[in-house]
């Protein structure tokens, strides 16, 4: 079977890139290990997606935004970093960013259900689900991969697209920085009585996360990260006594917290892969750069990767050039590096100076939000790069 480009991966990053070459004159195959009717309609995994306005420009474009459930969509209007017990905070709001919100929350489940509904009947599309991939070979004339099933993809352009732990960036021999830091997040909705204004904080306490991510009418989003150890008796617990425990843990700020949904628990780890390309091939989504989530930025960074990597491709097409060469590959690489690297360095160096619990660290950070409440053009700086505007 032939095709122009091989998308190895069927999540939000791998359909984004099918539809972004809706309209390139080319054969496109995605691949996905999970059957059709789990990407078709995902079950519910905890994630809500903090959407920057470039990311929401994006969706939109695609046809993936008029499809997502208009009452699931809620407005962060602005953002605040705690520190322990510090009477200091950051405050990021978007007053000199041409107002509206800093970004808007989306239940990341909704988002991949509308991004397949957008490529379920695209024309120069097929869809392998339910079958993983055996190996994989490139050289300088085409990528070749082999399903489970046996059966034999050749394409120009091979696409991993197969999360942050990606086994065809490692197939492609392309090394990884990967730092597993010993640390589980727990993502659960909740109810609250007490009304957050739109805004989500992020409150680094000594030995514990906690972030509250606001949702539409008095929900939200509650996402606290805790040693695995801790996280695993945390995580047993029933929802009433879970809802109890996140009150506690919160101190009580929004209230008495009422689990909403299913909590879900994710280990922590982040990658950043050496490479974003190799012969006939590249990386997109968390295969190139996998995030920390403190940031929000993961999904972010992954559907301006795929679009970066389109829009070369679809040039390349269209004059009938080569969709793989060295020279646009390198581009694709070199762009999303600078697009990447210093929000992915910045946001590992955060997460070390605010989890880091010796006396040290603990008075640099206390520091850090005393002097950066007193630079609001630092301030506005960050919110800008929040929005993506």
């Amino acid at each position: 079977m032939e095709s122009d480009v091989v998308i190895i991966g069927g999540g939000p990053a791998g359909l984004s890139l099918a539809r972004s070459l809706a309209d390139a004159p080319l054969r496109v195959t995605v691949i996905e290990r999970q059957p059709e009717a789990a990407i078709a309609a995902p079950a519910y995994d905890g994630r809500e997606i903090a959407l920057t306005h470039r990311s929401i420009g994006t969706l939109k474009a695609l046809g993936a935004w008029e499809l997502l459930p208009a009452e699931e969509i809620s407005p962060l209007n602005e953002a605040r970093v705690l520190n322990g017990a510090s009477p200091f905070a950051l405050s990021f709001e978007t007053s000199g960013h041409g107002g509206g919100p800093l970004s808007l929350m989306v239940p990341n489940h909704r988002i991949r259900a509308a991004l397949y509904r957008t490529v379920a009947d695209q024309p120069n599309l097929t869809l392998l689900a339910g079958t993983g991939v055996a190996a994989i070979r490139t050289d300088a004339r085409s990528a070749e991969v082999t399903l489970d099933d046996g059966r034999v993809l050749s394409a120009r352009l091979l696409v991993a697209a197969d999360s942050r732990f990606s086994r065809v960036r490692e197939q492609l021999g392309i090394g990884a920085e990967v730092n597993r830091l010993g640390r589980s997040m727990m993502v659960c909705r909740v109810r609250h009585e007490g009304d957050h204004g739109g805004v989500a904080t992020e409150w680094f306490d000594h030995h514990q996360t906690v972030a509250m991510l606001p949702l539409n009418g008095r929900r939200s989003s509650a996402v606290l990260t805790l040693p695995a150890e801790a996280m695993a008796r945390i995580a047993a617990l029933d929802e009433a006594a879970l809802g109890a425990e996140l009150t506690r843990r919160y101190q009580g700020r929004l209230g008495r917290m009422q689990v909403d949904a299913p909590a879900h628990v994710y280990p922590l780890a982040t990658t950043y892969a050496r490479h974003f390309a190799a012969t006939r091939a590249a990386l997109i989504g968390d295969a190139a750069v996998g995030m920390h989530p403190v940031t929000a930025h993961g999904f972010n960074l992954g559907l301006q990767s795929q679009a970066t990597l389109a829009q070369l491709v679809t040039d390349a097409a269209r004059r009938g050039g080569d969709i793989a060469a060295p020279a646009l590959l390198r581009r694709y690489e070199m762009t999303h590096r600078l697009a990447s690297r210093p929000l992915y360095a910045a946001t590992n160096f955060l997460v070390r100076l605010y989890t880091d619990e010796r006396p040290g660290a603990r008075l640099a950070r206390h520091a850090t939000l005393r002097v950066g409440s007193r630079l609001p053009l630092a301030r506005q700086a960050i919110t800008a790069m929040l929005m993506q505007r």
